[in-house]
């Protein structure tokens, strides 16, 4: 009996010795900590504190300090996390006014991310995909950058689709503006009660209000079909939705939200009938249909099988442009053509062509901000941006803001923003031209200045400001700006700089 009640008593002992070592080490963790130490030194000294006050109190100052412990902890597993997935890391300055926001590189030469480009393969979400065609939406630009308020309203979308599409009836909570990239379509509208048909070619722009029932086909034999549609919501700011009234599973039919009773009565159909007709439709919202089906949706009176005219408004392909020489080509449809139906919402519709080894001025917008999508050529962007700035210890950095260059590279569905009052430049590659169309938002009363070339903002200045800018003889400032061409110059390096690096 003395032996079994000793083994008790010996377990207990033991596992009070390793409790009490534990508690030491974990005291003595925790002195190491000033913030803990200084806590518990503080719940010591209270003479108001009975002995269980003051333990209780040592237990809060404990349980704290492993709340902290665990909220570091966290904290670093995020960052590293985070700098694991970017492959670098910024410090964001929350600031009231958004042109004040700054974002710092940590590590000299890391990359950052540019908050004006968006790519096909990152920046796009698929909404509908079949074996015929796709749509693709380019994520809210205010998810890239909040610097991207202005344009957060806006929402741009990619419609692709092979020969012989039908591209089922549907229509949005938003205007549209629709600009044919590539391909012949076929465009059913309906108003007036009855289907207004647009046989549309490469470069046709269209403006279709919120609302309005269309359809789509692609007319064309082998070619895809590609349009870009800018929607403007006029329901929830940022997000529009399609609303299919013809359909049936899939795409699933918007009158199939309602009761049976109301359908029966609305359509005075049996239940029997409404349930087969909306239970037909099975091939998705875009399907490829025969080329008899094609021929018989096509408007009576045209031959435009055999390639007959287009029957949109505008077509920025053929348009005589703004402006042109042998480095480039300028078209642009605004809101003062009253035709256009651009007016209601203050856009400008543009085309810019720069020939192979080619670049256009430094420019910037005075009103507009850009929504700019390559749709053919390669070439690169570079915006000059105050809100991002690389770590400066200049002496002279609280006089004056600092820029960063933002560059990248384009290529055929690259989407850049470039906000009004910053300087940018485009230039093609050496084996291809850059053809890019552009959504100017806030056009109407929009001036474009130009760093270079006629007629820029330099060369205009008279002779004492130019030297008391520069700190330069006004001569040699109107020497270097001055120059014959204007808004697209041919890229490449001065004649002695050629020679320098010739003999380099």
């Amino acid at each position: 009996m003395r032996i079994n009640l000793s083994i008790p008593i010996f377990l207990f002992v033991l596992l009070a010795l390793f409790s009490y070592l534990a508690l030491a080490k974990r005291d003595t963790e925790v002195v190491e900590d000033p913030e803990i130490r200084t806590c518990k030194h503080q719940c010591l000294q209270q003479p108001q504190y009975t002995e269980d006050d003051k333990q209780t109190c040592l237990q809060n100052c404990d349980a704290y300090h492993h709340m902290k412990q665990k909220r570091e902890k966290d904290k670093e597993e995020k960052f590293r996390k985070k700098i694991a997935h970017e492959g670098y890391h910024h410090k964001e300055h929350e600031e009231e006014e958004e042109c004040t926001e700054k974002v710092e590189e940590v590590d000299e030469g890391g990359e950052e991310e540019n908050p004006y480009i968006f790519e096909e393969d990152r920046d796009f979400e698929t909404k509908v995909e079949t074996d015929d065609g796709r749509i693709r939406v380019l994520k809210k630009f205010t998810e890239k950058s909040k610097l991207l308020k202005g344009i957060q309203n806006i929402r741009l979308a990619i419609l692709e689709a092979r020969a012989h599409t039908f591209v089922s009836p549907r229509h949005f909570d938003s205007d549209v503006v629709l600009f044919n990239i590539n391909g012949r379509a076929l465009l059913g509208w309906v108003k007036e009660s009855e289907t207004e048909k647009f046989v549309l070619e490469s470069g046709d722009m269209l403006m279709i209000p919120a609302g309005t029932p269309i359809y789509i086909v692609n007319r064309d034999e082998n070619e895809k079909l590609v349009l870009a549609m800018l929607h403007i919501p006029v329901s929830t700011p940022g997000k529009f939705e399609e609303f299919f009234g013809p359909g049936g599973r899939d795409p699933e039919s918007i009158l199939s939200a309602f009761s049976y009773n109301v359908l029966q009565a609305a359509l005075q159909s049996s239940k029997g009938k409404l349930e087969k007709l909306f239970s037909q439709q099975n091939e998705g919202s875009m399907f490829k249909i025969s080329r008899e089906k094609v021929q018989e949706l096509a408007p009576k009176k045209s031959y435009w099988w055999f390639g007959g005219p287009s029957t949109a408004e505008f077509n920025l392909f053929t348009m005589p442009p703004t402006f042109s020489n042998s480095y480039g080509r300028l078209t642009e449809v605004g809101p003062s053509d009253s035709k256009s139906g651009l007016e209601k919402h203050n856009i400008m519709l543009t085309f810019a062509s720069i020939t192979q080894e080619s670049m256009s001025t430094i420019q910037y917008n005075s009103h507009a901000t850009k929504i700019a999508l390559v749709i053919n050529g390669t070439g690169h962007v570079q915006i000059a941006c105050p809100h991002i700035s690389s770590r400066s210890y200049s002496k002279h950095e609280k006089s004056s803001p600092s820029y960063h260059r933002i560059s990248a590279a384009l290529k055929p569905r690259s989407v850049f923003v470039v906000p009004p009052g910053h300087p940018f430049v485009l230039f093609s590659s050496r084996k291809e031209n850059l053809q890019i169309i552009c959504f100017e938002i806030n056009a109407r009363d929009n001036k474009k200045f130009t760093f270079s070339g006629k007629d820029n903002i330099v060369s205009s200045l008279d002779d004492l400001a130019k030297e008391l800018a520069f700190n330069y003889p006004s001569n040699i400032v109107n020497e270097i700006f001055d120059r014959k061409e204007s808004f697209f110059f041919p890229f490449q390096l001065p004649q002695e700089e050629r020679y320098l690096r010739a003999d380099a």
